[in-house]
């Protein structure tokens, strides 16, 4: 298990027992454990298989390329309206993980496959802008991120693409990513001012150094 890891299930406000179950079961597979955005991620030779989340009426299994899974069970559903290629399963309590492990654990069975197929997932590209998938997994996972990235204007959206997409490393990217996280939350583009005192905004002015 991943020390990491094993504070995240500690420390989670809710769903504790839940996801400790989703846990075990995802540890019962080929997967190997990851703390990315935050949560748990579970990979398979560095690609991204499946999330754990965690939220106040559920928690969750999210499938990164759920589209591709034939679910014939019908128990996948989207995050949301926009949703593109990720798939999630929702839990509301214990004894509903323990009933559907087998369902489950079929389920992760068959993303791995299609991982190991190399398929991909068909994904709707912005007018303008073609996102990397790591950020369009961010945006398809993480509500609050979506709101406040697609809430930029044109011109941050593209200087912050351009930045993401540069590197070739997906892992490279995923760090690019979660480093400007904060910012994009905060409305700011990749070159604006966060010293918050410079009257040149969204330039800074070098306001800042008075308080060094």
């Amino acid at each position: 298990m991943n020390s990491i890891a094993d504070k995240y299930f500690l420390d989670a406000p809710k769903w504790q027992e839940e996801l400790k179950q989703l846990r075990k079961i995802a540890l019962s597979t080929q997967l190997t454990e990851m703390i990315k955005w935050g949560v748990p991620c579970y990979v398979f030779e560095e690609s991204n298989i499946i999330l754990l989340g965690s939220f106040k009426a559920f928690c969750s299994i999210s499938f990164f390329k759920g589209t591709l899974m034939q679910d014939p069970n019908g128990i996948l559903t989207k995050p949301g309206e926009n949703s593109q290629s990720v798939r999630m399963l929702k839990f509301t309590n214990l004894d509903q993980i323990r009933e559907l492990e087998p369902v489950i654990k079929a389920y992760i069975f068959e993303a791995i496959e299609i991982e190991k197929a190399g398929l991909k997932p068909v994904l709707e590209k912005s007018a303008d802008l073609e996102f990397p998938e790591e950020l369009l997994q961010i945006l398809d996972r993480d509500v609050a991120f979506k709101a406040a990235f697609t809430s930029l204007t044109p011109g941050r959206q593209r200087g912050y693409n351009l930045f993401f997409t540069a590197p070739k490393q997906s892992a490279t990217r995923i760090t690019r990513i979660e480093k400007y996280r904060h910012q994009i939350l905060g409305g700011k583009g990749i070159n604006d001012c966060t010293c918050g005192l410079s009257k040149k905004m969204p330039s800074c002015d070098g306001s800042h150094k008075a308080l060094h």
